[in-house]
C-alpha cells in the first residue's frame, strides 16, 4: 500500500463526510500538499508513521521548507482532512451525548488522538512516577512533551510581521488556524460548543496532556480570568454536564504562574489526583452554612474541602471562603493579602 492510499483510508475511517468513492478526490488533495512525486511513495500501516512519510516526502519535493513549524503545519493540514468540520463534530458529539456523556467524550477523545491533535507520541516522552510521602502517594511529572523551538523558526519569527490573530492559544479563533512560526498549527483542531451560565463556552482537549483526558473548558470571548462566585457555579455546572470528569480553575493571580490569565478557562479530565484522595485532618465549621461539611485536608499546602448535597449552599460557602481568604493576612507566617497594593 502507498502512503497516499493509507492516508485516504484513515480519512474515510475518521471522517464520515467521506467514503471510498472520494478516493480519487482525496488522492489529489493529498498530492497538492505533498507533491505529485509522492503518488507511489511506499506507506506504513501505522497512521502516524505514515504521516511522517508524507511530511518527509513533501519536504523532499520542495513543498515545504526544512523547519519544525512547516512540518507541524503540514501534519495538521493532512490530518484536517480526516477531521469532520466543526459543525459536524458538534452535531455528532451532542447526538452521542444523548446515549450518555461518557459516550460523547470517549468518541471525541478518541478522534482527537487519532487525528494527531493530541500529540500522543510527544506525551509518551513524559516521565511520571509516584512518590510515597506522609500525605499519600504523590504524582511527579516531568513534562518532556512540548517540543523545543527550532532555531530556524525563531529566526524567521524575529523578522515576521506581528499578528494579533488569534488573540491567544485558547481562543475559539484557533479552530482551523493554519499556524505560523510563532503560533501552533491548529488546522485539525475542533472545539465542542456548550452553554455555561448563559454564555457560549468551548470544550477541547489539551494537545500536550498532563493527565488522562486532559480537557480545557474555555470562554468563547477572549477576556481575562476572574475568580468569583460565578466560577464555583460554572465548575459545578461542568461536572454536572460531564460527570465522569473533574474540573478546576487556576488562580487569577500572575504570581501563581502556570496559567494563561488573559483568557477565562478551566481545566479538567478523567483523573483522580492524590489531593482528592487525601483525608480530612481537621473538621471546621463555616458560619452561616450549616449544611456544608468543611475540613482541612492533610496536605503539604493549605487545602479546605467542602462537601454538600445542596449545590447553591456549596457555591455560597465556597464564595465566603474565597472572600475571607482574599483579605487574610498573617505576617507571622508570611501570608499577605496584598503586596505593594496588589493582590498576592
Amino acid at each position: 500500500m502507498t502512503a497516499i492510499s493509507n492516508h485516504v483510508g484513515t480519512i474515510v475511517k475518521l471522517n464520515p463526510d467521506y467514503t471510498q468513492m472520494d478516493a480519487v478526490y482525496l488522492t489529489n488533495k493529498l498530492l497538492n500538499l505533498i507533491g505529485d512525486a509522492a503518488l507511489d511513495l511506499p506507506g506504513d500501516a501505522d497512521p502516524l508513521t505514515n504521516l511522517d512519510l508524507m511530511v518527509k516526502a513533501a519536504q523532499e519535493n520542495g513543498k515545504i521548507p526544512d523547519s519544525q513549524a512547516a512540518r507541524q503545519i503540514l501534519e495538521a493540514q493532512l490530518m484536517d482532512l480526516a477531521t469532520p468540520t466543526p459543525s459536524r463534530i458538534n452535531q455528532l458529539f451532542w447526538d452521542k451525548y444523548q446515549a450518555g456523556p461518557r459516550v460523547a467524550t470517549d468518541w471525541f477523545f478518541a478522534l482527537s488522538r487519532a487525528n494527531n491533535y493530541i500529540q500522543t507520541r510527544a506525551i509518551a516522552k513524559n516521565v511520571v512516577f509516584p512518590a510515597k510521602t506522609e500525605y499519600g502517594d504523590l504524582e511527579i511529572t516531568i513534562n518532556l512533551s512540548k517540543p523545543e523551538k527550532d532555531p530556524k523558526d525563531i529566526a524567521a519569527a524575529a523578522h515576521a510581521a506581528q499578528s494579533g490573530y488569534p488573540a491567544c492559544a485558547l481562543c475559539l479563533q484557533t479552530e482551523g488556524y493554519a499556524g505560523r512560526t510563532d503560533f501552533a498549527a491548529r488546522t485539525n483542531h475542533r472545539i465542542i460548543r456548550f452553554l455555561l451560565g448563559g454564555k457560549t463556552w468551548g470544550f477541547q482537549y489539551s494537545p500536550y496532556a498532563y493527565f488522562n483526558e486532559h480537557a480545557i473548558f474555555l470562554d468563547a470571548i477572549h477576556e481575562p480570568m476572574v475568580i468569583d462566585q460565578s466560577t464555583f457555579s460554572n465548575l459545578l455546572a461542568i461536572v454536572s454536564m460531564f460527570p465522569t470528569y473533574f474540573v478546576g480553575s487556576n488562580a487569577d493571580l500572575p504570581i501563581v504562574g502556570g496559567s494563561m490569565l488573559t483568557h477565562e478557562h478551566y481545566q479538567g479530565g478523567r483523573h483522580t489526583f492524590p489531593m482528592a484522595k487525601a483525608p480530612i485532618e481537621t473538621q471546621v465549621e463555616i458560619s452561616g452554612h450549616p449544611h456544608v461539611f468543611a475540613g482541612i485536608v492533610k496536605w503539604p499546602m493549605s487545602v479546605i474541602r467542602l462537601v454538600s448535597a445542596d449545590s447553591d449552599e456549596l457555591i455560597n460557602a465556597a464564595e465566603h471562603v474565597r472572600q475571607v481568604w482574599n483579605q487574610y493576612t498573617d505576617e507571622t507566617v508570611d501570608v499577605r493579602a496584598f503586596v505593594d497594593g496588589k493582590p498576592h
